[in-house]
């Protein structure tokens, strides 16, 4: 029998971004406010489709400079001014987790300093940084007395997802540094980690253990007094990807 394309169902596929930075000593993911159905006027994660001359990783970059302005870099290569750590973090197929067809949601995870307030583009009416906690509210996620709701499609999940692997990530890999400048101060480090882990840690053994770890941190040979008080020593990031000793996630 010839191939017929008609004979089979619509089939799509999309990239979605857990965006996350540090704003104010919050973990906060970058949110997007739909203006088209389906969920219009629901908040969600910065997405799309792929496009037809497009691999995943392509259109996941694409997206992540058309949201923020941010270009990706692989894993393994250091994050550089204007750039942000870019990963895939699962794919999402429930059949009905797009109402207009069966579209399969490859989701992928990005890693900033603090970023400056997003701009919205696309379908999007509005863009803003939220708290994680805040948009995985059980009841939904609503701004200025707007009605609360769940995040459109399975975005919530998505969300929940990527929080966890980067609070898993921080613990084994160098990761933490992609939350902070080029340069940056153990404290600025340790609050890094506060944030994302959502609990508060003694900063001398945070100290200690950080500066201790092989290949974790390179003195810069400078100081900072952004932080206030005495002038505090600068580092970056150092080659190393995995931590030996891991920093290990206190029980909260």
């Amino acid at each position: 029998m010839p191939y017929d394309p008609s004979a089979f169902p619509p089939f799509a596929v999309t990239v979605d971004l857990v965006v996350l930075t540090v704003r104010r000593h919050a973990l906060c993911a970058l949110a997007v406010r739909r203006g088209e159905p389906p969920f219009q006027g629901r908040w969600a994660l910065p997405g799309g489709f792929v496009r037809a001359d497009e691999d995943l990783s392509q259109a996941a970059a694409r997206e992540l400079a058309e949201e923020t302005g941010l270009r990706a870099h692989e894993p393994a290569v250091p994050v550089q001014d204007n750039g942000a750590h870019l990963e895939q973090l699962a794919t999402y197929g429930d059949p009905k987790r797009d109402p207009r067809m069966r579209v399969v949601s490859v989701a992928h995870l990005a890693l900033a300093p603090d970023l400056p307030a997003p701009r919205a583009g696309g379908d999007a009416s509005n863009a803003r940084w939220a708290p994680v906690e805040e948009l995985l509210q059980r009841g939904g996620y609503g701004r200025d007395g707007e009605p609360v709701a769940p995040l459109a499609f399975d975005h919530a999940q998505i969300l929940a997802d990527g929080v966890e692997r980067a609070r898993s990530k921080i613990e084994y890999s160098s990761l933490a540094t992609a939350f902070c400048p080029t340069e940056f101060t153990v404290g600025e480090l340790r609050r890094v980690y506060e944030a994302v882990w959502g609990v508060a840690l003694d900063p001398r053994n945070f100290h200690r253990k950080v500066t201790g770890t092989p290949g974790f941190l390179v003195p810069t040979g400078g100081t900072t007094t952004r932080q206030g008080g005495r002038p505090a020593q600068l580092f970056r990031a150092g080659g190393a990807t995995l931590l030996n000793p891991p920093m290990l996630r206190p029980e909260v």
